[in-house]
């Protein structure tokens, strides 16, 4: 079987296996009226009030808007000016956006094995056109998401579309749930867990060199932004903290509080992205969500799982 083979097979056995999941529920972010940057009771930047919307990113296109890619392959390990478009419900791409915790418009990337995290802020190059560099590290299929509210639109939407990275691809095992994280010198510990169907609070302490860090840095008006992905369909799940920088009772660390719902039982990926000595990094975490329908599998792992990632692009 060729690569190209390996890799459609990979993916379609995914949609199989996975696919009844997708279409339940939202998260939730922090409990309580919603603020005007956004922090408030919807999680998802393209969701609503939990339980009430489809998990973001799982769609091209939403309200008559759709992620338009001009590149849909990106050789694997090469620095590629990768080009898309957010196209409204005329056909044309949109130029206008009401700005999303400090940026018009977020990039999400993911393998299809949860790997490979990039957090990413592309630049509107004209004409609606985005542009950012990226490197895909290894062949596989690559999930690309973006956040976005174009003006007029009612609220935020997330859309996800694929993009091959051709070559030998060696789908790796996610590694098992732990409750500490390291990355890059630091320690992340996550104190709470996901229950499905109901909001959870979920605690991420970081320190390094065996200290608390107390004075994390504002990152795109927050200080930790969490974002998970179901294993299976990749459903994106973007949660914000409790609090914001500037609101007088929110402390710049150790701890980071999340007030989160997954849509439904199964095993999620999270990515913490924060900010400290003026880099930012994202700390990885497997958790399950109500019973495990198995273990997760062992294996090997490649730079997107282990310990976490190093320091992150902005």
């Amino acid at each position: 079987m060729n690569t190209a083979t390996k890799l459609g097979a990979y993916v379609a056995g995914l949609a199989v296996v996975f696919g009844g999941a997708a279409g339940i529920g939202t998260v939730a972010g922090p409990v309580g009226k919603a603020d005007e940057g956004g922090h408030g009771a919807h999680g998802s930047h393209g969701g609503t009030a939990a339980g009430t919307a489809v998990p973001g990113g799982l769609q091209v296109s939403q309200d008559g808007y759709t992620l338009h890619p001009r590149t849909t392959t990106v050789r694997p390990g090469v620095l590629t000016d990768f080009r898309f478009t957010i196209d409204g419900p005329d056909g044309r791409p949109v130029t206008g956006f009401t700005p999303l915790h400090g940026k018009r418009l977020h990039l999400i990337i993911a393998r299809r094995d949860l790997s490979g995290f990039q957090h990413l802020h592309p630049t509107e190059v004209g004409g609606g056109v985005w542009a950012v560099a990226v490197v895909l590290p290894k062949a596989g299929a690559y999930r690309f998401f973006t956040d976005v509210q174009p003006e007029g639109a009612k609220e935020a939407l997330t859309l996800g579309v694929d993009v091959a990275a051709p070559g030998d691809f060696q789908p790796v095992p996610l590694p098992e749930p732990e409750q500490v994280a390291k990355v890059d010198g630091y320690e992340v510990k996550l104190a709470g867990a996901l229950a499905p169907g109901k909001a959870s609070k979920l605690t991420l302490t970081v320190s390094k060199d065996g200290k608390p860090v107390t004075d994390l840095e504002p990152y795109l008006e927050a200080y930790g932004h969490l974002v998970a992905l179901r294993q299976g369909d990749l459903a994106y799940l973007h949660v914000h903290p409790d609090g914001e920088p500037g609101d007088g009772k929110t402390k710049p660390g150790p701890g980071i509080t999340f007030y989160a719902e997954a849509p439904s039982a199964g095993t999620y990926r999270l990515y913490l992205d924060f900010q400290h000595a003026g880099k930012v990094r994202t700390a990885e975490f497997t958790v399950t969500a109500g019973p495990s329908s198995g273990p997760v599998e062992q294996g090997g792992q490649d730079e997107g799982h282990g310990e976490g990632h190093g320091e992150h692009t902005h």
